[in-house]
This record gives C-alpha cells, sequence and structure tokens, in this order.
C-alpha cells in the first residue's frame, strides 16, 4: 500500500471491484460485460389484497398525513416489525409498505373539532339574578303605608344611590381579590359591605326628620349590602329562599289586608333572611386556605366602577320619576342583559376564529354588537307598551346602560363612567330647570350617551387583541 490506489474502470484491479452474481458464465453473457456493475434487486411479491385491507383499516389516519414518513411511524406505533412484514404484506422494509399505503390513501384533511365556549352564559343564573334585582321592590308595597312612602322618597332615593355606588365599587374590588381566592374576596366584603350601608343610612337620615323613614333607609342599605355580598360570591338561590316571606306577603295584597304587624314583620324577617345568608355565606368562604403572597388592587382601579354606579343610579331615577313602570322593566331586564354579555364574548371569540384579517373582524364584530342589542332592546318595546310607558327613553337608557356594562366587562371602565356621569348631570340639569320635558330631556341625554358608548365599543372591542 505505498503507492495510489488506482480507482477508474480498468486495470488488474477491475475483477476486485466488480459486484458479480453467483451465476454461471453462460448466463453473465447475457446479463452484460464482467467488467459492468450489475446490480439485482430481488423481486418481492406484495400481497395486494393483505396491502388495500390494511389501507382500509388505518384510512382515516392515513389520509391527513402530508408525507409517507408519517405512515411509517403509524405503522411502527401498531406493532409491525419488518419480519411481519415481509412475511405478511409481501414489503421488503417498513417505508416501502408505508409508500404503498400513502399511494393508495386519499389525502383528507378535516376540520378540528370546535373547542367548547369559554363564555357559555348560565341560563338560570342569569334569570334568578334578573329577578333578584326586582324582588326588592316588593317592600316598598308592604311598609309604604307604615312610614309615609310619598312623602319620605327623598331618602331612599340618596340612601339608594349612596348604596348603589358604594356596592359597584366593592363588587369590583372583591371580583379582582376573587382571583386570589375565595377568602380574599370574603375579607373584602366583610370589611367593605357593613362600612357601605353605615355610611349610605348616615346620608339618608341626613335628609329626613321622620324616625319612620330613617329606619327605612337603614333596612334599605343594609339589605343591598347583604345582597351585594351574596351575588359576588354566588348565594342567589339563598337570597332567593330569604325573600320567600316578603313575596308571599306581596301576592295577597290584591286580596287581603295583612295588617300592620305583618307589613313590617315579613319584610324585616326576609331582611334578617338575607343578612344570615351572607353571613354564613362569608364564613364559609372565610373557612378556605389562604393564597400565598397575594397583593391588594389599589382602591383607585375601582373608582370608575363607584361612579359609574351613582351616574347609572341617577339616570334610572330619573326614568322613575316620569315613568316608575319603566324602573321595573329596566330592572327585570338585568338578567338578559347578563346572559348577553357573555354571548357577546362567546360570539366575539368564535368570529377571531372564522376571520383572518383585521377589517373582517372589525366587520364581524360590529355585526355582533348590533346582533345583541337588538336582541336585548326589542323585547322591552312591548314590555314598555304594556305599562304604557313612552318606549324611547326606556329604550334609549337600556341601550346606554348595556353598552357600558359591556366596556366594563374588558376593563375600560372610565369612559362609560365619565359618559354616564355627563348625561345624569346633563339629563337632571335639564328637568329641574324646565328646559324640556323629563321624558325628552331623559331620551336626548341617553340617547347621545348611547351613542357615544357605542363608538367606543366598535373602537375599542372592534380589534382582536381584546378577545385573544
Amino acid at each position: 500500500m505505498s503507492g495510489p490506489m488506482a480507482l477508474e474502470p480498468g486495470g488488474a484491479e477491475g475483477d476486485t471491484l466488480s459486484l458479480r452474481l453467483a451465476e454461471d458464465r453462460s448466463r453473465r453473457g447475457r446479463l452484460g460485460d464482467d467488467r459492468t456493475l450489475a446490480l439485482r434487486q430481488p423481486h418481492w411479491g406484495a400481497d395486494h389484497a393483505a396491502v388495500d385491507e390494511l389501507a382500509a383499516e388505518l384510512a382515516d389516519r392515513i389520509g391527513p398525513a402530508v408525507h409517507a414518513y408519517e405512515v411509517a411511524a403509524l405503522l411502527e406505533s401498531e406493532g409491525l416489525t419488518a419480519e411481519f412484514i415481509k412475511e405478511r404484506y409481501g414489503h421488503p422494509s417498513l417505508f416501502s409498505l408505508a409508500a404503498a399505503l400513502y399511494e393508495r390513501v386519499p389525502r383528507t384533511f378535516p376540520e378540528p373539532a370546535r373547542p367548547t365556549d369559554p363564555w357559555r352564559p348560565d341560563h338560570v343564573r342569569c334569570a334568578l339574578r334578573g329577578a333578584l334585582f326586582a324582588l326588592p321592590g316588593l317592600a316598598y308595597l308592604l311598609t309604604g303605608p307604615l312610614w309615609h312612602a310619598e312623602r319620605s322618597v327623598s331618602v331612599l332615593v340618596v340612601a339608594g344611590l349612596i348604596s348603589w355606588a358604594w356596592g359597584q365599587a366593592l363588587g369590583h374590588r372583591a371580583f379582582l381579590r376573587m382571583t386570589s381566592g375565595r377568602r380574599e374576596a370574603a375579607r373584602t366584603l366583610i370589611k367593605g359591605a357593613p362600612l357601605g350601608a353605615a355610611v349610605a343610612t348616615a346620608a339618608g337620615s341626613l335628609v329626613t326628620g321622620s324616625g319612620p323613614a330613617a329606619l327605612a333607609a337603614g333596612a334599605q342599605s343594609v339589605y343591598l349590602a347583604a345582597a351585594g355580598v351574596l351575588l359576588v360570591l354566588g348565594g342567589e338561590r339563598l337570597l332567593l329562599a330569604a325573600l320567600t316571606p316578603m313575596i308571599a306577603g306581596a301576592a295577597v295584597l290584591p286580596w287581603w289586608e295583612p295588617g300592620t304587624l305583618l307589613r313590617a314583620g315579613l319584610p324585616l324577617l326576609s331582611l334578617l333572611g338575607a343578612v344570615a345568608a351572607a353571613a354564613w355565606t362569608l364564613r364559609t368562604a372565610l373557612s378556605a386556605t389562604p393564597a400565598p403572597g397575594n397583593s391588594r388592587p389599589p382602591l383607585r382601579r375601582s373608582l370608575p366602577y363607584g361612579l359609574f354606579g351613582l351616574a347609572a343610579g341617577s339616570l334610572v331615577l330619573l326614568a322613575g320619576r316620569e315613568q316608575p313602570y319603566a324602573v321595573i322593566v329596566l330592572t327585570v331586564s338585568m338578567g338578559p342583559a347578563e346572559w348577553l354579555l357573555y354571548r357577546y364574548r362567546g360570539l366575539s371569540v368564535a368570529a377571531l376564529r372564522a376571520t383572518a384579517t383585521p377589517t373582517a373582524f372589525q366587520v364581524r364584530s360590529a355585526g355582533i354588537l348590533a346582533l345583541c342589542l337588538c336582541a336585548y332592546l326589542l323585547p322591552l318595546l312591548p314590555a314598555a307598551l304594556l305599562t304604557d310607558s313612552d318606549p324611547a327613553p326606556l329604550l334609549l337608557l337600556a341601550a346606554a346602560l348595556w353598552t357600558a356594562l359591556l366596556l366594563q366587562a374588558f376593563g375600560a371602565a372610565w369612559p362609560p363612567a365619565g359618559v354616564c356621569l355627563a348625561a345624569a348631570a346633563a339629563a337632571g340639569a335639564l328637568t329641574l330647570l324646565d328646559s324640556l320635558p323629563g321624558v325628552e330631556a331623559l331620551s336626548l341625554c341617553c340617547g347621545a350617551a348611547a351613542l357615544c358608548l357605542t363608538a367606543c365599543v366598535l373602537r375599542l372591542l372592534g380589534r382582536p387583541a381584546p378577545h385573544a
């Protein structure tokens, strides 16, 4: 090996580098020249019937494959060995059989299974919450004659506005704390709810000199605080059970006069039941394991929610001043309104999967908003007509409140708070100054607010990012 090795055809080493078949000389002449590299592969007799049977058996898993190697991996996962493939299917290797199967089965690329809707609403819970928003009004039917409600309504108005504003801010803060755990949310509620009831009672007592009216304001404030605790912690059924005595007493009023004792006792029994249910729910939540190292969100994050509660309460009271039955309709509709908030979010997530460009999503998002608004407002029209109420202010107020709640659901709190405060201030000023009739002032201000809030929804929520 002292010199270079010649690797060119011919020469003395030609016979050494030639691949020869173990055959006699007579057949070699027919196969080719002695110096020709003759590579002969054996002939495998493939069992086409067995291969067809295997292709039919695995068609649903072979069809989505984009390369024969995927079929090879499938066959290997099925436990097919090289020896078995040779004996059963007549193919020399796993890859040969995979290529044959890949050619036999047509390509199919099925759509992925539709994912579950993460925002599917709880129908019963939404309907129950709508009823619970309206049922406390029955207490005024029972207790009104005892404290001359027609002459002392201002005390309930002031106390109610404070309770609504406080309840909105406290509820938002409790939901923020709920991300850490139910115990943290319960701690927020057990501190904030009694304080809110005390502030609302004190504010209502300042505008009245009547002892019974002050007691009514205190009872209203305590109930709203207890109900807020139960609604945040999911105790709707307990709250409904607590209201049962009052509901029963109000149901017999058209046919029977219950008397002073029952008129005062049944609402008081419901109030005590609501407080007891709230205390039991808080106790249960406080027994949960504390979250490690949780931080408290700043109070200013809940401020716009409280301001919105004040503005919304003012608009509702202005509407009730002109059309009291319209307020009942609006209150009951809060259950369907909450249901539609969930549906908007679910439909928006579906639109995010179905569109490929921001413009297409924006168009579909606008259609979803129109659909949800129509689904909410159209049933209010016959309800307003049945109660002899002007439908215009009711529908416009409902549209403004629903779009404001929608923005709040996505964390955009300041736009609805600012727009609704401006609408409430303008409607109140126009009504008090007699510049416009109350119905027209409310329609004008709520219509402007609804337009502004709808524009905010289209601008802020018409992008894919908030729904991702």
